[in-house]
């Protein structure tokens, strides 16, 4: 397919445009929801790609914005091929660690945890920003999954996981409950460690505040110390059951990981980033170690975390690190990066932190971004590899998309009006991902309630 030209553009991006369009495999529009689940047109061209991706250990697929339809539903085929076909039993999310347990248990088919305490949430994925994971497209991955693992002995199902830090509250809880079942003398021990984080579960920002200002001591000690403890029994505790020991276990590193996450928050940006992806980078190492040598995992986060940071404008001007670089480092060519964008559309998302989600149309890409060249290059959507071959087409698009460009990052936060400033940043495509599966027009992902309205069928997927 030609590129498309316009008058505005430069020599050198009709080059680069005319270079996609000739290296990128076009791709089906997305299937109908109302069709079996993963089995449309879309999803059967996408065999090709998995059936590449299925060579790594790591595959992680990324999205440009956390409010877009067509990328859940996108990385959901990817995952069910590589899940169905391939032995992919570990899906890692960019998501806390106790809402991604309930749905774990729900799609194995292991019991419920019983509520543990009022302080915890009685639903998964109800706190901002809800749309993020409560939503159609999630919702119909997981009962996918549900009916696929039903099928299987428990060792071979898969799980679906959390990777982030912000769950402080829910975690104190679930250790606390998993202590209070196996070993109630070590419960009252966690409780006293960990009433020194209990003032700020609700805002644990606060509590970086109170100690950077001298009005309150640190807390490391004390949940460290929790942690250890918990690790030093990890053999009389896992008799009582493996699964739940190591749900308890990665929720005491992540109470750790979050007291020093809200301690050095207010001494810079860049180190909270660092220690937040650190922090997930561990967790999916741990899952791996966990489920064996032989283990595989699928990761879903945004492009800011999957794409090696090494090669954007986060890495060179700010030292800031990501996922996708960590696991590059450890994995090397066993990581497979996947980077997900758009031109134009509609995207969930909310203009404040904490707030309303909204509707929002996404601005055209910015000239002379990569988002423009594509565009210009003409496909509604497509697959690029971006490693290149000694010669032939994909190796002329790797090479006319070397030269650094903009590149957009939408997060839970889209503020249009100051789009240049808020949500762009120099990258190095094709040595920040490995491919970039593209859609030129995209709407937004539907959200669900967080909780139905009385009388109202509860249609996120059932168990939870």
């Amino acid at each position: 397919m030609p590129a498309h030209r316009n008058d505005r553009s430069d020599p050198n991006d009709l080059k680069a445009a005319a270079a996609i369009a000739a290296a990128a495999v076009p791709l089906p529009q997305v299937d109908d929801p109302a069709q079996s689940p993963f089995s449309g047109p879309f999803s059967n061209a996408l065999a090709v790609q998995a059936e590449a991706l299925a060579a790594h250990r790591v595959v992680l697929l990324g999205e440009s914005t956390h409010g877009t339809a067509e990328f859940y539903h996108a990385r959901a085929a990817l995952t069910a091929q590589l899940v169905a076909r391939h032995g992919f039993r570990i899906v890692a999310v960019e998501a806390d660690w106790p809402d991604a347990a309930a749905v774990d248990r729900h799609v194995r088919g292991r019991p419920a945890q019983p509520a543990q305490s009022a302080e915890a949430p009685a639903e998964a994925f109800t706190r901002f920003p809800v749309w993020m994971w409560r939503n159609l497209e999630v919702a119909r991955f997981i009962r996918w999954l549900h009916a696929h693992n039903a099928a299987l002995a428990p060792a071979q199902r898969a799980g679906f996981f959390g990777l982030d830090i912000y769950s402080l509250r829910a975690s104190m809880a679930a250790v606390l409950a998993y202590l209070d079942s196996v070993d109630p003398e070590a419960a009252r021990a966690a409780r006293e460690r960990y009433a020194c984080l209990e003032p700020w579960g609700r805002d644990p920002a606060r509590y970086g505040r109170a100690v950077l200002h001298g009005t309150h001591e640190d807390c490391e000690d004390a949940v460290i110390a929790q942690l250890q403890e918990l690790l030093d029994k990890r053999l009389a505790y896992a008799r009582a059951g493996h699964e739940d020991y190591l749900d308890a276990a990665q929720n005491a590193r992540l109470v750790a990981s979050a007291e020093r996450y809200y301690r050095v928050m207010y001494h810079g940006s860049d180190d909270s980033w660092n220690l937040r992806d650190t922090h997930m980078f561990e967790t999916l190492a741990q899952l791996l170690q966990a489920h064996g040598p032989d283990s595989r995992a699928v990761v879903w986060a945004h492009n800011s975390h999957i794409g090696d940071a090494s090669h954007t404008e986060m890495g060179s001007a700010n030292g800031q690190l990501n996922i996708g670089q960590l696991c590059r480092e450890t994995f090397g060519d066993a990581a497979a990066l996947v980077g997900l964008s758009t031109y134009a559309g509609t995207v969930a998302a909310a203009t404040w932190w904490d707030g309303q989600m909204e509707i929002k149309t996404v601005r055209p890409g910015r000239p002379g971004s990569y988002e423009d060249l594509f565009h210009q290059a003409g496909h509604a959507q497509c697959w690029l590899d971006l490693r290149g071959a000694r010669s032939g087409v994909l190796d002329d698009a790797r090479t006319v998309l070397l030269p650094p460009r903009q590149e957009r990052f939408i997060g839970v936060i889209y503020r249009p009006e100051t789009e240049l400033q808020s949500h762009y940043a120099r990258a190095t495509l094709p040595r920040q991902f490995d491919a970039l599966l593209w859609f030129d027009r995209t709407r937004a992902v539907p959200a669900l309630p967080a909780r139905p309205a009385p009388g109202a069928p509860e249609t996120w997927p059932s168990g939870l």
